[in-house]
């Protein structure tokens, strides 16, 4: 069995798109679980405040008319945070879209939900570097189940679950706990989530753009009115976050 100091929370998420900068969460699933091994399960639909395409709708079948009379993420931010206290966070992708967005959402409605200290497992990281494949494949070769209701948040929050516990028994080598699967399979160094940002033998420097593999702090100071420019432009508010961490960082080590 798994093996937990602190409560595993797996989360899925329903969305209007894919853009962390401007889409939305329409429906939320979280498969939390303690380090006993209590399996507890929480679920909304949230309202995201814009329509969902009808592309997105065809993926995940949820409508318009389903989230008209939901809450708003502002509504339910402070509930899913106390579910959420203590917890590391797992999922599918997680680390590329679920967290990135889930983060993004706490932001724009201005709770802090604090990330320092909690451990982040990708189980598609796993995945990825042992057999390449999706989530329903994942769940067929590990679990040698079909998943059903692929793209309900409960269905694939669960599947990924049980795909872990069977990753474990597996690959032995990846250990039981949180530490050691992230030992194994290499722990992500996220600057910021939209990867706006990377480390480079410990320095933060820009992964898009003309200045991109430059050094953020000292593009910064060479060029202020840069970060200006990003502040005002349309990246996550996770991104500018960091951004103006280093900002002032530099500031302080220029004075």
């Amino acid at each position: 069995m798994l093996q937990l100091t602190k409560p595993l929370a797996f989360i899925d998420l329903e969305t209007t798109g894919v853009n962390l900068g401007t889409d939305r969460i329409v429906e939320i699933a979280i498969v939390k679980i303690l380090p006993d091994g209590t399996r507890n399960v929480k679920r909304k639909l949230i309202n995201p405040e814009m329509p969902i395409p009808q592309a997105n709708s065809d993926i995940h079948g949820i409508t318009d008319e389903m989230v008209k009379d939901a809450p708003t993420f502002a509504q339910v931010a402070q509930e899913l945070k106390q579910v959420l206290d203590g917890c590391d966070l797992a999922g599918y992708n997680s680390n590329r879209f679920d967290v990135p967005l889930l983060v993004e959402e706490f932001l724009r409605v201005g709770v802090d939900f604090d990330m320092r200290g909690r451990k982040l497992v990708d189980v598609q990281n796993i995945f990825h570097k042992m057999e390449q494949r999706t989530l329903s494949a994942a769940y067929r070769f590990y679990c040698d189940k079909i998943l059903e209701g692929a793209h309900s948040a409960e269905a694939d929050a669960s599947a990924t679950h049980e795909v872990l516990l069977a990753q474990i028994t597996r690959y032995p080598e990846l250990g039981v706990t949180i530490e050691s699967i992230n030992k194994a399979i290499g722990e992500e160094v996220i600057v910021d989530f939209a990867r706006r940002f990377i480390m480079d033998n410990g320095v933060e420097v820009f992964n898009f753009g003309k200045y991109k593999g430059k050094a953020v702090a000292d593009v910064l100071r060479a060029e202020p009115q840069y970060y200006d420019w990003m502040m005002k432009g349309d990246f996550p508010q996770h991104t500018k976050q960091k951004l103006t961490e280093i900002f002032t960082r530099s500031k302080l080590k220029k004075n």
